[in-house]
């Protein structure tokens, strides 16, 4: 179940629906539900802040629902419905560190910020030396980066990554192919593409090592 079609719960929804999944997509704008009718598995319009009404569309027999709700009060009320119902996995999008507060405490498994997290992503997209970048966590990142030149031609093994940067180099995609898993016998080449996990501050410096090389 997808509450809020919105640019987040659409984009989701849309994505679970291509997975395989069933998905029951609800919005209170009924051109919304219109715009999605061909799209998901099922799509109704209603107001999902009143238990009765999740009731009535079943939620009670929902393993996930995700509430992708803008507005802060009608999102903590639809998050403490489903509580209440006994959904047992419950994501909320939360607007403000506050939102998200109030909906851990009213009950949510899981809280995601995904527009302050895609303005972290990208700011450190912008600044060239990263290729891609997820925070999993607080403090610990997974880059993708360009293999610096002083990697070229050594193994994981002898440049011996994890004890000189205290980062892991978890896959390699060399130049013109796909990614692999890294091994510490892997050798580097140039232009190969790693995707290495660590302590952020430890995970971006590792990826300044390319910038260094320009």
């Amino acid at each position: 179940m997808v509450i809020g079609l919105g640019r987040f719960g659409g984009a989701l929804a849309e994505a679970l629906v291509s997975e395989g999944y069933e998905v029951l997509g609800i919005d209170a704008d009924p051109e919304v539900v219109q715009e999605f009718a061909s799209v998901l598995t099922h799509v109704v319009s209603g107001d999902t802040t009143h238990q009765r009404t999740l009731r009535q569309l079943g939620a009670a027999q929902i393993d996930t629902a995700v509430v992708g709700i803008g507005d802060v009060e009608a999102s903590v009320l639809t998050t403490t419905s489903l509580v209440d119902i006994g959904v047992p996995n419950i994501w909320a999008k939360a607007v403000t560190d506050a939102h998200g507060k109030i909906l851990e405490r009213v009950g949510a498994q899981h809280v995601v910020f995904p527009e302050r997290d895609m303005g972290v992503r990208v700011a450190h997209l912008v600044t060239g030396t990263l290729l891609d970048y997820i925070e999993l966590d607080a403090g610990f990142a997974l880059v993708e980066t360009t293999a610096p030149s002083s990697l070229v031609g050594q193994s994981l093994a002898d440049a011996d990554v994890r004890r000189r940067w205290g980062v892991t180099v978890v896959c390699i995609k060399p130049e013109g192919m796909g990614f692999t898993y890294a091994t510490p016998q892997t050798v580097v080449g140039k232009g190969d593409v790693l995707l290495v996990a660590g302590e952020k501050d430890r995970a971006e410096a590792f990826a300044e090592l390319t910038t260094e090389d320009g």
